[in-house]
């Protein structure tokens, strides 16, 4: 269940406010949900035009699992980011366990993409994070990072 306090709209230009990636890494169109250092909801628009779908594959486009991981942990950056203590720096993986691909990733998906933050000790972190199209699960992982 989601807070109203924190339901947000975020667009691209205020994404790039808080996370300091750009085209073709940028993988996170838009937020509406932030509750800084505690959870964010995202969204990443997919369309025939991304860079990756070109080689990954000709015949039958896909999303790369390791770029869904990507944006969950960008995701879970813009929450982390967002709170006083962390504003203005990098948050860079530290590690990715359990990952589970349990879907392809299309052009025309909608990726609805979770992450919360479990644990902050110092400037480690983890996050539990899961991807989702429609209903039904993409991709779930849990992710360590270090800011930066």
């Amino acid at each position: 269940m989601m807070d109203n306090e924190f339901v947000v709209n975020l667009g691209i230009n205020e994404i790039k406010q808080i996370i300091p990636h750009r085209y073709p890494m940028l993988l996170v169109d838009r937020i509406d949900y932030l509750e800084p250092g505690v959870k964010a909801v995202g969204y990443k628009n997919l369309t025939i035009n991304e860079a990756f779908f070109q080689g990954h594959f000709p015949q039958e486009p896909v999303m790369p699992g390791v770029l869904i991981v990507e944006a969950l942990a960008q995701t879970g950056a813009v929450a982390i980011l967002s709170t006083e203590k962390f504003k203005g720096k990098t948050a860079y993986f530290g590690g990715i366990s359990s990952a589970k691909f349990r879907r392809k990733v299309v052009p025309g998906d909608v990726l609805r993409l979770e992450t919360e933050i479990i644990k902050v000790k110092g400037p480690a972190g983890f996050g539990k994070a899961v991807a989702y199209v429609g209903d039904k699960k993409a991709c779930e992982a849990e992710l360590t990072f270090m800011i930066g």
